[in-house]
């Protein structure tokens, strides 16, 4: 499926299932894949599950980075083989290696920094860096088409899970107030389960997270 979304970028978005592994418990989960570019070139963000179907999607195009929003199972089980497909050099935050390395024994390409930036098709995504889902979680802002693609930081309803290793809900509730609030309203918020979001949406409940963590 794709969108139009400025001359000359558009999203493309597939679901792949696959499961989902930590602390001894597995779960069956169906994960969002975007892929940002124009007819030439793109970059893909996340790699869960099923290598040749986010290959189908890339179709054909040069990808110049897979950007992975945290080293969950889920989001990087196929990032290795997908490279090895596209040519393509993986990107992580460097805090999530821990989790990366469960799943990998090859290194990402590159780290992932807050405030670094990457240019495909006329747009540049700017990387932020949102822990609390895991530490390394980051999300990728794209001003110019007024979207941001969240990972598991922020869901339709409220933060990523935080009751698992390596994660801590303050964190991540800091993290959305802090770097995701502040955007504009009428951003669309790409997740990586689930539907979409906007970020005026989900800013009005955040007292509500808040109470419903306490409680």
């Amino acid at each position: 499926m794709s969108e139009p979304t400025s001359p000359s970028a558009v999203i493309d978005h597939t679901v792949t299932s696959g499961t989902f592994s930590l602390d001894g418990g597995t779960w069956e989960v169906d994960n969002n894949v975007w892929v940002l570019g124009d007819g030439t070139e793109c970059v893909v963000i996340d790699a869960p599950h099923d290598a040749a179907a986010i290959v189908e999607q890339v179709a054909g195009r040069s990808v110049r980075a897979i950007l992975l929003t945290h080293a969950h199972d889920d989001h990087v089980d196929s990032a290795l083989e997908l490279a090895d497909q596209t040519g393509a050099p993986t990107y992580l935050h460097p805090e999530d290696r821990m989790l990366w390395d469960r799943v990998h024994d090859r290194a990402p390409d590159h780290e992932l920094a807050d405030g670094q930036t990457f240019d495909v098709a006329g747009v540049t995504l700017h990387v932020l860096h949102t822990p609390g889902h895991s530490p390394g979680a980051c999300c990728f802002h794209v001003p110019e088409l007024g979207i941001v693609f969240t990972g598991d930081t922020l869901f339709a309803g409220g933060p990523g899970a935080t009751g698992r290793s390596f994660s801590d809900f303050d964190t991540i509730v800091a993290s959305i107030t802090d770097r995701l609030l502040s955007l504009p309203a009428d951003t669309e918020v790409r997740t990586g389960h689930g539907d979409s979001t906007s970020i005026g949406a989900e800013a009005p409940h955040r007292q509500e997270w808040l109470d419903q963590h306490q409680g």
